[in-house]
């Protein structure tokens, strides 16, 4: 029999850095999504889910929380006779979190590009003795 107490125990000193990651990774795929909408604003929830390697589940539910937080908007084709295709439109407020997202992203690989090149500066100064 499982004892919570115990395992929470067990993962409280890492449950910080844990939540940090995964606040990371959906800032991430939000800023993935605000991106490509805005670069095609008629992609579908499948393609988002193939460019950005997740599930369709995960699309639709990212697509759900930038409209409720007011950074996307949705539009249905009028006209089309498949009437569910639809047209995904960045907002004032989406704009602005995607260049804030970006700002972030930047920061977060520029510090990774510098951890991976001392590491690979170091491997080939190990590699020459």
């Amino acid at each position: 029999m499982f004892n919570f107490e115990q395992i929470y125990l067990k993962i409280k000193p890492n449950l910080k850095n844990i939540l940090k990651k995964q606040k990371t990774i959906k800032e991430d795929i939000h800023f993935r999504v605000l991106r490509l909408i805005e670069k095609n604003p008629e992609i579908t929830q499948r393609e988002l889910a193939y460019k950005l390697g997740i599930s369709l589940g995960s699309a639709n539910f990212c697509i759900k929380a930038l409209i409720e937080m007011g950074q996307i908007k949705i539009k249905n084709f009028e006209k089309n006779p498949h009437k569910l295709d639809y047209l995904y439109l960045l907002t004032p407020s989406g704009i602005e979190k995607k260049a804030k997202l970006a700002a972030n992203f930047l920061k977060r690989k520029l510090v990774e590009y510098e951890l991976l090149k001392h590491e690979i500066d170091s491997l080939i100064q190990d590699n020459v003795r």
